[in-house]
């Protein structure tokens, strides 16, 4: 294959860490208020959209790693290549890149709404976003090692805040979540089909995959992060809806938040506010990866220096919140993101290796014959 990657052994990272990948990739500003979003079509059976949710995720991934497998040393960028020719190919690359951009913007802007809504209401979200642009521009800058380290060590400075929502466990109503099954089956997928933005995140192995040691154990680890980030969105939603009353969790935009809210500790009040402070080490991740798999994508279609693309991209993107202000906006932008995530996380993976398989089955038949 034409335009192959040529990666140093110290570029290469061990299998085991794709876990924390991972697990750093999906969990980020959706945690915060995904379960209202559900709430609307599943009811009380959202925890049930959220299994099928992580079930056609899990088929997803198992697609493209079957797909990757194929290719062994290329990333998606390179296999758009192979299968579509430059042209086209640089064409879906771009595409690529820009939602890679798109889910950047996202995140970075649904949290500067919520640090304004909860913790500085004067503060100007372009100060917010200017900060966090610049602990990107040193994980970014760093390195793939570094980025990793930074997941690493987002998961486990982050593991406490699930653990205190046991604490509203003590005011549950287990009845909240009967009967169950009483949504169909069109309202519980489509309950899954909005827990896409939330989920979003496990296609960064799309790009990671040929800096994997042990290619090997990729699944194994790929799908204990999934394992992982399916119990924690179960147990959030499932704490929500029996801490809720179905009529209370529709008016509340925050759940997870307005959970924290509600704990009550003798050495520490407002927990919330610390918790939303503290959210910007486990968003950090999902930016470091989204704008470094930008940049792959970029290099494939243009020969680019980091610190320009990197740049290039925050002035966009610093321009672009200009545009998405207020609270209905970014709802509306979450919506069309949430469209695009669906097909380019979900679906593009399993048509992509329908045409890999099919092409490589033919070149072997042809192969055969001569």
């Amino acid at each position: 294959m034409k335009n192959k990657l040529q990666i140093g052994t110290n570029e290469m990272f061990n299998a085991p860490l794709l876990f924390y990948i991972i697990c750093a990739s999906q969990i980020g500003v959706g945690v915060h208020g995904f379960q209202a979003v559900i709430y609307q079509d599943a009811k009380h059976d959202a925890w049930i959209s959220i299994i099928i949710s992580f079930l056609v995720a899990y088929l997803s991934i198992f697609m493209s790693l079957k797909l990757l497998e194929m290719y062994e040393t290329e990333d998606i960028f390179g296999i758009n290549l192979d299968l579509f020719g430059k042209y086209i190919g640089n064409f879906i690359n771009l595409l690529l890149v820009i939602y890679s951009s798109l889910a950047f913007f996202a995140i970075i802007r649904n949290y500067t709404d919520v640090i304004n809504a909860w913790v500085f209401p004067d503060l100007k979200p372009s100060f917010i976003m200017i900060t966090l642009m610049i602990l990107v521009l040193y994980g970014f800058t760093a390195g793939l090692r570094t980025i990793i380290g930074i997941c690493f060590f987002s998961f486990f400075l982050g593991l406490w805040i699930p653990v205190a929502l046991i604490i509203p466990l003590n005011y549950a109503n287990v009845n909240y979540l009967l009967p169950v099954l009483s949504a169909d089956l069109v309202e519980l997928l489509k309950g899954a089909y909005y827990m896409t933005f939330t989920i979003a995140g496990f296609e960064v192995i799309h790009t990671l995959y040929p800096f994997i040691k042990e290619k090997e154990k990729a699944k194994k680890y790929v799908s204990l992060g999934l394992f992982f980030t399916m119990f924690l969105y179960l147990f959030v939603m499932i704490v929500t809806l029996t801490f809720f009353s179905g009529e209370q969790l529709e008016r509340t935009i925050w759940a997870t938040l307005s959970l924290f809210s509600n704990i009550r500790l003798p050495f520490l009040e407002r927990i919330e506010l610390i918790t939303v402070c503290f959210w910007m080490i486990v968003i950090l991740p999902n930016l470091c990866l989204y704008a470094w798999s930008a940049f792959r994508g970029m290099k494939r279609i243009a020969n680019i220096s980091e610190m320009k693309f990197i740049l290039g991209m925050f002035s966009l993107i610093f321009i672009a919140s200009f545009f998405i202000e207020t609270r209905s906006e970014i709802y509306e932008f979450n919506n069309k993101f949430g469209y695009i995530a669906f097909i380019i996380v979900l679906i593009y993976p399993m048509v992509l290796y329908l045409i890999a398989f099919i092409k490589k089955s033919v070149s072997r038949q042809r192969a055969g014959k001569e």
